[in-house]
């Protein structure tokens, strides 16, 4: 696996040091509210168990499974629900917490989804941003690192199922990637 790997563009201390960041205003910003965060399978779920250990506030978690990658290396853009939320957020703040925002229409449509279950606010965080890659306009509140633009795994992202238990961001040679 480790052969795989081209070259380290984010490190662990870093990440580390955002998501530490990220911990310390969600807990001001949140704070006294009713918060439910909601993470985004599979990719997501570090970066949400390393988020959490940073917020300072009672939170409620759940977790949404979507896909519109497949096994392939760029969006479709086509969503589907794999997994549901089991928690209401009828009158709660939520937080989506996702991995990668890269071309914005999985977390557009995401948002949507969760803003007609009435809750009173809906909001994003990311650990990666890739702005770069955008089709549509949306709002990052708790913007990650931003990182170029190139396929890149670790930290809970993959390729096909791989590479997501890597604890830094890295890309991979072009030899790994099929397609």
């Amino acid at each position: 696996m480790l052969g795989d790997i081209e070259k380290i563009l984010v490190d662990r201390r870093q990440i580390a040091e955002k998501v530490k960041e990220l911990g310390k205003r969600i807990s001001s910003d949140y704070k006294d509210k009713q918060l439910v965060i909601v993470g985004v399978l599979k990719g997501g779920f570090i970066f949400l168990a390393d988020l959490m250990r940073e917020i300072t506030i009672p939170v409620d978690v759940d977790f949404i499974s979507v896909s519109s990658y497949g096994s392939a290396t760029e969006s479709s853009g086509v969503v589907r629900i794999i997994k549901d939320l089991d928690v209401d957020i009828t009158g709660k703040h939520v937080l989506i917490v996702e991995d990668l925002v890269d071309t914005g229409l999985t977390l557009k449509h995401l948002k949507e989804l969760l803003s007609t279950r009435k809750p009173l606010s809906v909001k994003i965080c990311t650990a990666f941003d890739k702005p770069s890659r955008r089709k549509i306009e949306i709002e990052i509140d708790y913007e990650g690192i931003v990182v170029p633009d190139e396929f890149i795994v670790g930290y809970g992202l993959d390729y096909a199922g791989k590479y997501r238990n890597l604890p830094d961001i890295c890309t991979l040679k072009p030899s790994v990637i099929k397609g």
